[in-house]
């Protein structure tokens, strides 16, 4: 798909209009870079290879990453001067634009997927709204002090002295970032968040000893790997179940549309505004829960007041059919997916800059701070890594989520996007550990999974039990349709297992390396 066709699209869609006067505005390469069309294959990671590109387009790709790396390192060692620790500040920092990069390239996908595999969102235009409110997100929300040990699953105590621990978070920064980049190669949306953890679990290890870890924690986050896609999956079949009893199965779909539609938007703007002071907002302010829900309750009333009659006149004249009622989804999807970009860059920034910070803390300081100060430079190096990561790589995942593992209509998209914002606000209340990506992916197979069983039970309705089915005694025989990817599904969860025992055992190797150069 040419330019010329998307801008056509967007404004024949009416989503955000100005997209297309934006990508005019590019430089021609930039242009030239995002004017291929994504269902031959888009993106990749950065050293990571695309047959859907041209040679062009993918040394494009890797020289704009390149020209990145290369300007952190420049301002960076303008910065450092003459400081006796600059060596590692330029290379930290090199290496924290690298896992923005990459985290950009992969975990943004979750975010974006399902609104452009159900055709809410071209490409592009989930392109140039997923950088904004990721990078706007991480600005102005990823806050002034991060911890400065991930998820806390080491004792800082223990390490032996600051240089010793400044060599461990790069190395477990660099481990990081090299696993997301491998990921993203092989097309498996992992956990950004978990690759870190591993990496500090490993160089921590390497650099204390096991007593280092705290090994509760770390149980927590493996129980994670089947607490978080399981409850993705569960609510959004659930919410897909509803809304299909509620209206899509209706003899009147329109009517049925015109009652629910605004309930769901409804509950969907609740949840969001809780999802984001809980999530997105969390490094800048934490009200009380009771504070929390009050917000989310008013957020709600006031969206239903407002959308009712918007759908209401919406709805008028549309056929009473399926694909209808799903056209009414597309714009609460667009804005959700905003929304989760926007909680995302501000939540999960700091998987980049989190160690980076802790370097340059522990460099000026000669201590190891529990929690450190984030200089708005360093914001700003993981916020530009995140959004160019994604408009260079970000579409090879952008369609593994949204496209590849089942197929999605807005209505579907729609109970993703709310499933993973309901569950985080609901594993978080009950303090059960849960990975976003997890979740999002997670709710895509759910989606897919119930789908299945709903085409299962309709055939055998029509022809009895299938040809597996002990019992056949009618002679009618039929395979059950397959409508989740089981290829993708074994790719993603063996990634998502040895991501930490992966990181780990690299970041591990990395600290021996830097400490051997060392001497």
């Amino acid at each position: 798909m040419r330019l010329e066709d998307l801008k056509a699209r967007i404004a024949q869609e009416g989503f955000v209009v100005d997209i297309g006067a934006a990508l005019a505005a590019l430089g021609p390469s930039v242009k030239q870079f995002l004017d291929h069309d994504p269902r031959r294959g888009a993106g990749s990671s950065p050293g990571g290879g695309d047959s859907g590109r041209s040679p062009g387009q993918r040394f494009a790709a890797l020289g704009f990453a390149a020209i990145f790396l290369a300007l952190v390192w420049g301002f960076t060692a303008l910065r450092s001067g003459d400081d006796p620790a600059g060596v590692f500040i330029i290379l930290a920092s090199v290496v924290g634009g690298y896992m923005a990069l990459n985290i950009g390239a992969n975990d943004v996908a979750n975010n974006m997927g399902p609104a452009v595999g159900s055709r809410a969102l071209t490409m592009t235009g989930a392109l140039v709204i997923a950088a904004v409110f990721e990078a706007l997100g991480a600005i102005l929300a990823g806050g002034e002090v991060v911890a400065t040990v991930s998820k806390g699953i080491i004792d800082p105590a223990l390490i032996p002295s600051s240089g010793v621990f400044v060599s461990a978070m790069l190395a477990a920064l660099f481990a990081a970032a090299l696993w997301v980049n491998l990921a993203t190669v092989i097309s498996a949306p992992v956990s950004t968040t978990h690759a870190i953890v591993g990496g500090v679990m490993g160089a921590g290890i390497a650099a204390a000893g096991f007593a280092v870890v705290n090994w509760g924690t770390m149980s927590k986050i493996a129980a994670s790997w089947v607490i978080s896609p399981l409850l993705g999956g569960v609510i959004a079949a659930l919410f897909l179940g509803f809304m299909r009893a509620a209206i899509t199965n209706r003899e009147d779909k329109i009517s049925a549309a015109k009652r629910w539609v605004p309930v769901l938007v409804a509950i969907m703007a609740g949840v969001f505004s809780a999802y984001l002071v809980m999530k997105g907002l969390k490094r800048v302010w934490k009200p009380d829960p009771w504070l929390i829900a009050a917000i989310a309750a008013a957020i709600c009333a006031a969206t239903y007041g407002v959308v009712k009659p918007l759908v209401a006149r919406r709805a008028a004249g549309l056929e009473n059919r399926s694909q209808s009622v799903h056209g009414l989804f597309t714009l609460p999807l667009i804005c959700s997916a905003a929304m989760l970009a926007f909680a995302h860059g501000s939540n999960d920034v700091a998987n980049a800059i989190g160690p980076l910070a802790a370097i340059i803390g522990a460099a000026g300081s000669g201590g190891i701070a529990a929690k450190v100060e984030i200089p708005l430079w360093v914001i700003l190096i993981g916020a530009a890594g995140i959004s160019l990561g994604l408009v260079l790589y970000g579409p090879k995942l952008i369609r593994r989520v949204g496209e590849e593992i089942t197929k999605l209509n807005p209505m579907r998209a729609y109970c993703v996007a709310l499933s993973a914002a309901v569950t985080v606000i609901v594993a978080s209340t009950l303090g059960l550990p849960v990975s976003s990506t997890h979740i999002a992916v997670g709710a895509v197979f759910g989606v897919g999974f119930f789908r299945e069983y709903l085409s299962a039970r309709q055939t055998r309705a029509r022809c009895g039990p299938s040809e597996n089915d002990p019992g056949n005694g009618n002679g009618a025989t039929y395979r059950r349709r397959k409508l989740v990817r089981r290829g993708h599904l074994m790719t993603i969860a063996a990634a998502w297992v040895i991501t930490v025992p992966a990181t780990a055992a690299m970041a591990g190797a990395l600290f021996f390396l830097i400490a051997a150069v060392q001497r």
